[in-house]
């Protein structure tokens, strides 16, 4: 017999989603399950499992498609009754149930805690850590199969790289993002010669002739989700933003030993995570939530440091649970892992929810600072500026030090001007001064 499969309600309160890619062809048998599809809702890339055992009939929509809860998009062809459908809900992979844990670690009181703080697993651990999507293996080709992940897939078919062609690096024949980036730059268009980077201004109007005046680009994915998050946060709250700029010489030199004498790459955006962190027990109105239904200010016992990660698919800010209970090695660890996951594009939706205060790195790009919107339904979003190397006052005289600018935007409904900017001089004072963060408890 033969049964259509729809698409499933994603949650997230969506009515449409993109479907990425087709993992299955027509006549295809596949199993109970088995991942059929890549499908991108507003925060993520997941699989689609097969909710039948049987052989693919029909794919009623092609990749790239957008597609509204409802719609079918494929068919089965079920050759055992016993495999008819039933009522039943298909799971994507990473948005599994979930179950409450009670045993999440246990704060110390302030009064009786010590730095650094260790606790067991950190979150790089794979005990507790939720299903993910993961590399599959595609149609093979002449070469033997292809594996690769969907954003290096899109990065591809973006550059004109036949997948077919590239020399994978990765973990048991993995195409890797530097792979796929490697066979770009060397590829040359058969006929071309190489163009000299002088262009005079007839070639300079011809090359430009080659391309369309506008391009129209739809707005979906994560994309539309950005831009309704950032216009929901802006209309919903008043905002502020405060500006510090410090010397952070200390700092600089201490990542600089630390990375000499350990293996992890420590870095000035986690040590300034590491300061958020302490200087949120002294400020807890910048780790709250206003609850606009219940009339209510929800302060925060722990903090959930979202980290912002620009992505090939748009800015994501998933977040780190418990981070006040990380040491400064658990940190740097969690931020790598968090960003490598993001970047790969298999991030979980329970990562990209549930953030109590977020950071955001500028410096990263060479921007001095910002006013950075916040992440909705929180009270702060810190921006983090370049370090750089400048004449600065230091001992009653005029030397060159490594100084940097922070930025704090916070809701000013639940932070007054004074609290934030507090706050922000609490973290610019550790991060002036790491050595001061020995003294807090």
């Amino acid at each position: 017999m033969s049964t259509d499969f729809s698409m499933p309600d994603l949650g997230e309160g969506l009515t449409e989603s993109e479907l990425v890619a087709w993992h299955v062809t027509v006549g295809e048998l596949v199993e109970l399950n088995q991942p059929i599809a890549e499908v991108e809702t507003a925060k993520a890339i997941v699989q689609l499992p097969s909710p039948f055992a049987g052989t693919i009939s029909k794919l009623y929509v092609e990749a790239g498609t957008t597609v509204t809860v409802g719609s079918r998009i494929v068919a089965f062809d079920l050759t055992d009754e016993a495999d008819a459908p039933v009522e039943r809900n298909s799971v994507l992979v990473g948005y599994g149930p979930t179950v409450e844990n009670d045993n999440r670690p246990k704060r110390k009181s302030r009064g009786a805690s010590a730095l650094p703080v260790s606790i067991t697993p950190p979150p790089s651990s794979t005990a507790t850590r939720p299903e993910v999507v993961r590399a599959v293996e595609l149609p093979p080709v002449a070469s033997g199969p292809i594996r690769t992940t969907p954003p290096v897939r899109k990065l591809a078919r973006d550059l004109g790289i036949d997948l077919a062609t590239v020399t994978p690096t990765g973990d048991d024949g993995l195409i890797t993002r530097t792979d796929v980036q490697a066979a770009a730059s060397t590829a040359t268009p058969v006929g071309d010669a190489p163009v000299s980077v002088a262009r005079t201004a007839d070639e300079s109007k011809a090359a430009r002739g080659t391309r369309p005046r506008e391009t129209r680009i739809p707005i979906k994915g994560m994309r539309k989700a950005t831009a309704e998050a950032m216009v929901r946060s802006i209309t919903a709250s008043p905002q502020a933003t405060v500006f510090v700029t410090i010397d952070v010489t200390a700092t600089v030199d201490l990542v600089s030993q630390l990375r000499q004498r350990t293996a992890q790459k420590i870095n000035v955006l986690a040590m300034t995570a590491k300061a958020v962190c302490l200087a949120l027990a002294d400020h807890p109105t910048l780790n709250s939530k206003w609850d606009e239904a219940a009339q209510e200010i929800i302060e925060f016992g722990y903090v959930n440091l979202g980290i912002a990660v620009a992505t090939p698919r748009g800015l994501m800010v998933p977040n780190i649970p418990d981070a006040d209970l990380l040491n400064l090695s658990e940190l740097t660890t969690a931020i790598a892992n968090l960003a490598e996951t993001a970047r790969a594009g298999t991030t979980t939706p329970k990562a990209l929810s549930g953030g109590t205060i977020s950071i955001t790195n500028v410096g990263v790009f060479g921007v001095d600072a910002g006013t950075p919107i916040l992440n909705p339904g929180e009270a702060a979003i810190l921006a983090l500026g370049v370090a750089r190397r400048r004449p600065w006052e230091y001992r009653n005289e005029i030397a060159l030090r490594d100084v940097l600018t922070l930025s704090l935007t916070f809701d000013h409904r639940l932070v007054d001007g004074e609290q934030g900017a507090k706050f922000l001089v609490d973290v610019g004072a550790i991060l002036s001064n790491p050595g001061i963060a020995l003294t807090l408890v």
